[in-house]
């Protein structure tokens, strides 16, 4: 078994940034700025597709998503904004990807 390696002073402080980060997207936000289903909101937080309609509900039908759930569609907003410029290593190691998306070219369909 190998020895945990020791955290410096530039880790301590990364550290303290991430535990004060505010990094939250809500669901309403998301689903305005991307055209998604709230099944597909429901897999990227990981929940029923039930509770995310009470996410948009109203009254005794709203419930609020959790600061887990906000982070969660902060990160895929991240991803979808800037996928592209995620080198391929750096996305494996952050998601364990064997491949990457490939990119859609919207002018590939008049071909």
């Amino acid at each position: 078994m190998t020895r945990p390696r020791s955290l410096s002073d530039r880790d301590l402080a990364l550290i303290h940034l991430y535990a004060n980060c505010q990094l939250g997207l809500s669901p309403r936000r998301f689903y305005a700025k991307w055209e998604v289903s709230h099944e597909a909101i429901a897999s990227i937080c990981s929940r029923s597709p039930s509770t995310v309609r009470r996410w948009f509900g109203k009254g005794k039908h709203y419930r609020a998503p959790s600061l887990d759930d906000l982070r969660h569609l902060a990160l895929m907003d991240f991803l979808l904004e800037y996928y592209d410029e995620i080198s391929p290593d750096l996305f494996d190691r952050l998601c364990g990807s064997p491949q990457r998306v490939q990119p859609e070219h919207p002018d590939a369909s008049s071909t």
